[in-house]
């Protein structure tokens, strides 16, 4: 005799709920074994159900429930309307079964005596040959698989007929075990007819799959799991830990529970290596709701309880095994949908350029080779131990002047990652970066040319011009650490941050080096703030929101390094001091702010030396050195007109804010040496109009300019021309017109830096008498002052900071008597050292420098060291009393602000670390940005110097850039990493403090604590 079914029916109102519900009840009528009965549960406001006619028609009794009633919870309502003996068919509003369902999914229980559960077919609503649903399994480690999902139907899974769980929707629960298999509103919605089929399987059942029972589903119903990424991760997670909880033995509970935040840490990594940021907060929010659902679990645990007739291992054949999983997961060929872009570094003449650059720099720096450590300029000795350099990154007493604390300048972390990499002698580093400059410049050039063109001749030409930049050239001459950077930095600023909008790993090296670029040039945040709004408005406009949420990240590490200073200008009124150029402050030369100077500024010389051009000609014939730019610049004036119009003009815009940045710096002092201001460097916003203007050149090379020949001639005069002039920087050092010179290893005299090895924190103050009669202090700990020790806190201070020994130290040189090696010792201070201002020396500093050294040697507790070539050094005949550590409060302080900006850096880290998906994502879509469709394209396996040839109109598909937005839908988890299932649910490689939980025979568990609550 056929069983009796009653149908419950979940329904919350919506906008499209009602029709979504009539289309289901309709269904129902057309039933061939249509249900005896229909019961309606409405999670909300019911009153337009109960007026409907054609609801009341189908539909037995109505049930209205308040509006935040779960499905699990809904269903439970309607069970009270269920007579005994009757079957129970679980429904949503949105749920239609095709004629055939109810019959099938009746058949396959009166076919299978032990089967709990009946689950059918479930498809798209709007697609009904696309697969939502047929089956559901688990991992050894708990994690829901569904077994087949998003595939197009072919009758490809019709085979199987048993299964671990299903989807909840649509399933035709047996009346026998009606009132045991309920679904458990703990789950919040997600894993639901999994915990069903795991708990009908430990009661001696099981879920039998009707595949002829077909159900249309959408995906937005109450059943359905939430679209939004960030809530579906949250109920998954929420489902995973509860049933982590509920099936676990007893004594396993504890453990489990313990081991919820240490896991959210570990798979918050995971996440941020699988380009999943939207994941983190609800991985947190998840694990904080599991571990305190104390009476959810204690009842799920009783269900299990008193149905469970089996043995655990009973569920362990229909697990899904880690090889199956892999196997049904995407390897990766044919994703990248037949656009492939290769890189061709090495076949495309890339590796040559950054080799013949490398033998250039050897030869016009050669003596370097022999150095130990790197002077002149702004360049100073780096620390000798990498804990300092890091110590000088954070926050917290600084390496010079006496209690001076507080935020280090971002800076100082790019020198301590510059230290590490040679961590025996981090002074060598500065050497090495040096002599690396021009080949790491020509590196960096040439990825970021190949976001413009895939031709390897241009590429090149990118690369060198990039490297032979006057900017570049007089920073590498003057000994400007900073600029340096900054020019090495930026073409691969240029490389991640136009892709940043289509994937999290661009974004993530983007954050990272945006951050490094400013710490090494604050001078540029306007112009960045500028072009970042620019790419924001363009990504917007194009309605790419997931671009523009990866856009906003890119600020967040430059935000955590530079706050907190930010913070301790405007506490002590200096706002503008935040774009102090970092590191030592050099009045080193530069243009004046006129015409004449911003003309030369404008044709790319931060000097008025013409990049040496004045020092080996006339000057009046070395004022037509700018010449010499000009191919370059009518190329770039010409992308406004090329093919690709759109990347010129935005090209051109990055030149024109450089260029406006570097006008506006010109002149403008916020920093000072002894009491002198000196002006803001220009040649770092010159590096970025140089960005703008090569890259403008080669859209033009690469669009405008079809015919071969004539493209080889623009090129080779451009590159002719650039050579040219960079002949006199690139000849300096040997004919001693660099400011470079070997060493100093230490600024203090050996004596004092023989003691102070391994920066130790001895004291010495440091008194130079000034050309104008003036005396300068300063207070230098360790063994010398370091670059990485420098803070704009004190080079841009107009009052002193820290303790003022400047009274002291003038008292020190009178004729006052008092017990000075007392006083100075009570600061720790054990050394004192007369120095001279560099260079000529005027006959009134020269006068004071006598007079001190006579006053010092008259003074009891001072013994004379010696004169050295630092300067006359004193010892003084006292113990220095230690070095007075931080507060606890600024202890705190500096523990808060170094974990966060940690954190945000590391997160970025993480982000931009490649994985095999990421790369394979990348791979297949077109490095160039900006293309049209209708541009000729250049083959990508191509090789050789193709604008050297005429085949230029090859052309092959490609996806529009606008079709190429979303990277994230093309990353499929590999087997190395973090899996993504269907379900959106991660499978970990050795996810070790998971490996306790559900046991394949656990043991008989306890009886919870607790009573049970009042549902």
């Amino acid at each position: 005799m056929p069983t009796r079914v009653h149908a419950i029916i979940v329904a919350r109102p919506s906008p499209s709920s009602r029709a979504q519900l009539l289309r289901t009840l309709d269904a129902l009528t057309l039933q061939t074994r249509p249900p005896e009965a229909v019961t309606l549960v409405v999670c909300g406001d019911g009153s337009s159900a109960r007026k409907s006619e054609e609801v009341g028609r189908v539909v037995e009794s109505i049930i209205e429930a308040r509006g935040g009633t779960s499905f699990a919870e809904g269903v439970q309502i309607g069970l009270g309307r269920v007579a005994q003996g009757s079957a129970v068919w679980v429904l949503a509003h949105d749920t239609a079964p095709h004629p055939q369902a109810l019959a099938q999914l009746a058949g396959a229980l009166e076919r299978s005596p032990s089967a709990a559960i009946a689950a059918p077919k479930l498809v798209d609503v709007d697609n009904d040959r696309e697969l939502v649903s047929l089956g559901v399994t688990m991992t050894t480690l708990g994690r829901s698989v569904e077994l087949a999902a998003g595939e197009l139907d072919q009758g490809q899974h019709d085979g199987r007929d048993d299964a671990l769980g299903a989807d909840i929707r649509g399933v035709l629960i047996r009346s026998e075990v009606r009132d045991r298999l309920v679904p458990d509103p703990a789950l919040d919605g997600a894993d639901e007819g999994l915990d069903l089929g795991v708990r009908a399987r430990l009661g001696g059942g099981r879920v039998v799959l009707a595949p002829g029972a077909r159900v249309s589903v959408s995906p937005d119903g109450p059943a359905a799991l939430p679209q939004r990424a960030g809530q579906r991760a949250f109920v998954t997670r929420v489902a995973q830990l509860h049933r982590r909880l509920a099936y676990a033995p007893a004594a396993a509970i504890p453990m489990h529970w313990i081991s919820f935040l240490p896991l959210a840490l570990w798979r918050t990594i995971i996440h941020l290596i699988g380009k999943r940021p939207a994941a983190v907060f609800p991985e947190w929010g998840a694990a904080l709701t599991a571990m305190f659902r104390f009476g959810a679990v204690a009842r799920s645990r009783r269900n299990i309880r008193a149905f469970r007739s089996t043995r655990w291992s009973s569920i362990a054949p229909l697990r899904i095994t880690r090889g199956e999983l892999h196997r049904r997961l995407d390897d990766g060929h044919g994703s990248e949908g037949g656009a492939v872009s290769e890189l061709n570094f090495f076949s495309g003449g890339g590796a040559w350029a950054v080799l013949g650059a490398l033998i250039v720099s050897i030869a016009a720096f050669t003596s370097l080779l022999a150095w130990p450590a790197l002077g002149g300029g702004a360049l100073l000795p780096l620390r000798d131990t990498v804990s300092t350099l890091w110590q000088d990154a954070a926050w917290g007493q600084r390496g010079i002047g006496i209690d001076v604390t507080g935020p280090a300048d971002p800076f100082a972390g790019v020198i301590a990652v510059i230290g590490t990499l040679w961590a025996g002698a981090p002074s060598l580093a500065m050497v090495l970066l040096w002599l690396l400059a021009l080949p790491l410049a020509v590196l960096g050039g040439w990825f970021a040319a190949t976001r413009i063109t895939d031709r390897g001749g241009l590429r090149i030409f990118g690369g060198v011009a990039w490297a032979l930049a006057p900017t570049f050239l007089t920073a590498l001459n003057e000994g400007r650490p900073s600029a340096v950077l900054v020019h090495l930095l930026l073409p691969w600023l240029f490389h991640s941050a136009v892709v940043a909008h289509r994937s999290w790993g661009a974004a993530g090296a983007a954050s990272i080096i945006l951050a490094a670029t400013l710490a090494c040039a604050p001078s540029l945040a306007p112009a960045f703030a500028v072009l970042w709004l620019l790419a924001i408005i363009i990504v917007l406009t194009r309605a790419w929101f997931h671009g523009a949420v990866r856009l906003l990240w890119m600020l967040a590490p430059t935000a955590a390094l530079f706050v907190p200073l930010v913070i301790w200008q405007v506490q002590n009124g200096s706002v503008w001091a935040v774009f102090a150029d970092p590191g030592l402050v050099w009045a080193g030369p530069q243009v004046t702010p006129d015409s004449t100077g911003r003309l030369l500024l404008a044709s790319g010389f931060p000097t008025g030396d013409l990049a040496g051009w004045t020092q080996v000609l006339d000057p009046t014939v070395a004022m037509w050195a700018p010449v010499l730019i000009a191919p370059v610049a009518l190329l770039a004036l010409a992308a406004a007109i090329a093919p690709r119009w759109g990347a010129g003009v935005t090209l051109l815009a990055v030149t024109m804010t450089g260029l406006a940045t570097a006008f506006v710096a010109v002149g403008v002092s916020v920093s000072f040496v002894h009491g002198t201001p000196v002006e803001i460097w220009p040649g770092t916003a010159l590096s970025l109009a140089w960005a703008g203007l090569v890259g403008g050149a080669l859209v033009t090379l690469d669009t405008a300019i079809t015919m071969p020949r004539l493209r080889v001639i623009a090129v080779t005069i451009a590159g002719l021309c650039l050579a040219i002039c960079a002949v006199p920087a690139l000849t300096a050092l040997h004919t001693d017109r660099s400011a470079l010179t070997n060493g100093p290893q230490s600024t203090l005299p050996a004596y004092v830096a023989a003691e102070a090895r391994g920066d130790q924190p001895v004291s010495t103050l440091v008194l130079t008498p000034l050309n104008d009669g003036a005396l300068a202090v300063d207070v230098v700990w360790g063994p010398s002052a370091t670059l990485g020790a420098q803070t704009t806190m004190l080079s841009t201070a107009t009052e002193p900071q820290g303790v003022d020994l400047s009274a002291l130290s003038v008292d020190l040189l009178s004729a006052r008597t008092f017990n000075a090696p007392a006083e100075l010792a009570q600061y720790g201070i054990a050394y004192v050292l007369l120095d001279q201002v560099d260079g000529d020396e005027s006959d009134a500093a020269r006068a004071f420098r006598v007079e001190a050294v006579t006053a010092l040697d008259q003074r009891a507790g001072f013994v004379k060291v010696g004169e050295t070539d630092k300067g006359v050094l004193w010892r003084l005949d006292a113990e220095p009393a230690e070095r007075q550590g931080l507060t606890l409060a600024e202890a705190g302080t500096a523990s808060t602000i170094t974990a966060i900006q940690l954190i945000v850096l590391f997160a970025a880290l993480l982000l931009a670390v490649p994985t095999r998906a990421s790369r394979r994502a990348a791979r297949a879509q077109s490095r160039i940005v900006g293309r049209s469709p209708e541009e000729p394209l250049v083959l990508p396996h191509r090789s050789e110097d193709d604008f050297l040839h005429g085949e230029d109109d090859v052309q092959f598909e490609e996806p529009a850039p606008a079709e190429l937005d979303e990277v994230d839908t093309l990353e499929e988890p590999e087997v190395e990493e973090p899996e993504e299932t269907e379900e959106g649910d991660v499978v970990e490689e050795g996810d070790a403090p998971d490996e306790a939980e559900t046991p394949e025979e656990p043991e008989e568990p306890e009886e919870p604590d607790g009573t049970e609550e009042e549902r």
